[in-house]
């Protein structure tokens, strides 16, 4: 057994502050039994879905309103001690961890749909509700909200990540989805970005600037989402292939010719295998697309002939079709289950996982580079993608105390993010930069943009308290 890998090596700015005990007693007396420092709860919010291993923060405070966490901040700001936003805790690149110590504030509580605009297609909803408990909420208006990436994530660490998902490649994603937010400050100020009109001119756009921006300028305390009428129609398909390259070309020329599919996701063979074993379905062990058409009947199912007779030309079998709500459901659930799946795989491992995205034209020459690699390294991984939109995950499977396969898993995601770089694509589609993305940040946008990024930092957050070492270094 080796030792793990320093924490350090992905997560340069570790510098622990010390939490004084006057802070603690303040949080105790403003929040009573809302602020814990028991370890159990510590050690929650100290960890995410990411490989890493840090200390927990020193306190967690359980926000039940905007004011809540208008309240920590001041008393957080007052000594300089660092605050981390908390939604569930699905993060994949280390975001809500303290790697410069501070308090955890939980929003889970704040998790009330506050106002159904159904005429205006927008819903305002606090930080703490998942999708779908939107999706529950405005179902019966004949409305939902789309984005989704899969894990039952908070809205306000979709907004915070900028997250998309399966339907991505129709609906967009949370940059397109959000019109407006209430922030708190560094300094503890309440503030609100953007409206419910679709459009507006006025000054800067801070909701797009908050929007992806991991916790490190505010807290999203509030947010207001576009919405989307319930589809007429809707019909989900799989269809095998017998090469990785016949499924994406088949993709390709299905978004080149601009058939509005919903959604598009691709499972290679080896993670159709885990899925079957996880969530007990019989699935054809080959490499699979799995679709979505959303519209009238008539839409529907001219889009799904269109698909068929493109994937015909690539060698697509067995097209298979759910049209039932049942049928669909357990289709897609068994996709957002595949990480679950994976790890279930390799009992006591942790996923290093990636998730790149290219312009389409590219996405075969990137993801058939990174599939050889993956295959030639010995290491179990998974291979699922949004490749409607060019965007795609690898996640490799490691003993999280082996210090040689994560070299290997890190090298293989070093390789394929500057592939994909070069590709002009981005070194992360929709996780986030964290931690472990911040190095491939500064190849992506260029030392002159991160700089800009740091002096927005500086000026909204002059003592680094908002979520510090993340993104990047300061």
């Amino acid at each position: 057994m080796n030792a793990p890998t320093p924490i350090a090596q992905f997560a340069p700015d570790i510098r622990q502050r010390a939490v004084p005990a006057e802070l603690i007693a303040g949080l105790q007396s403003r929040f009573g039994a809302q602020c814990s420092t028991a370890q159990a709860v510590r050690d929650q919010h100290g960890r995410d879905e990411s490989a890493f291993t840090v200390p927990p923060p020193s306190a967690v405070v359980f926000a039940q309103n905007t004011q809540d966490v208008a309240d920590a901040v001041k008393l957080a700001a007052a000594h300089r001690v660092p605050v981390i936003p908390f939604g569930v805790g699905s993060s994949l690149e280390g975001h809500l961890l303290a790697v410069q110590g501070g308090i955890s504030i939980d929003v889970s509580r704040m998790n009330q749909v506050l106002a159904v605009q159904a005429e205006d297609l927008t819903v305002t909803v606090q930080p703490g509700v998942t999708r779908m408990a939107v999706n529950a909420a405005v179902k019966s208006e004949g409305l939902f909200f789309p984005i989704d990436p899969g894990a039952d994530a908070s809205i306000g660490g979709m907004a915070a990540t900028r997250a998309s998902g399966t339907n991505a490649v129709r609906y967009g994603t949370m940059r397109e989805n959000v019109l407006a937010l209430e922030v708190v400050t560094a300094s503890g100020e309440i503030i609100r970005t953007g409206t419910r009109a679709k459009k507006s001119s006025a000054g800067y756009d801070l909701t797009r600037l908050m929007v992806g921006s991991e916790g490190t300028l505010g807290v999203i305390t509030e947010v207001t989402l576009k919405l989307y009428p319930l589809p007429e129609a809707i019909s989900a398909a799989t269809c095998s292939f017998p090469t990785i390259e016949a499924a994406v070309r088949c993709v390709i020329q299905t978004i080149q010719l601009g058939v509005p599919i919903a959604r598009c996701e691709l499972i290679d063979a080896g993670t159709v295998r885990m899925v079957n074993a996880h969530s007990k379905l019989g699935l054809r062990e080959e490499h699979m697309l799995l679709m979505e058409f959303h519209g009238s009947p008539a839409s529907v199912k001219e889009q799904a002939e269109t698909v068929q007779e493109i994937a015909t030309e690539f060698d697509g079998q067995s097209f298979e079709w759910a049209t039932t709500p049942e049928e669909r459901t357990r289709l897609w659930t068994a996709r957002h289950n595949a990480y679950f799946a994976a790890i279930q795989s390799k009992p006591g491992c942790r996923a290093i996982s990636t998730d790149t995205c290219v312009p389409i034209s590219k996405l075969a020459d990137c993801l058939l580079d990174s599939v050889a690699e993956a295959d030639a390294s010995g290491l179990p991984y998974f291979l699922v993608g949004h490749v409607g939109d060019g965007n795609f995950h690898f996640g490799y499977l490691i003993d999280p105390d082996n210090t040689e396969e994560r070299r290997i898993a890190e090298a293989l995601n070093h390789q394929l993010v500057t592939r994909a770089l070069a590709l002009e694509g981005t070194c992360t589609g929709e996780h986030g930069v964290g931690l472990h993305k911040m190095d491939f940040l500064l190849t992506e946008a260029g030392t002159g943009a991160v700089d800009m990024m740091r002096t927005i930092k500086r000026a909204l957050d002059p003592d680094n308290i908002l979520n510090p070492g993340k993104i990047f270094t300061l």
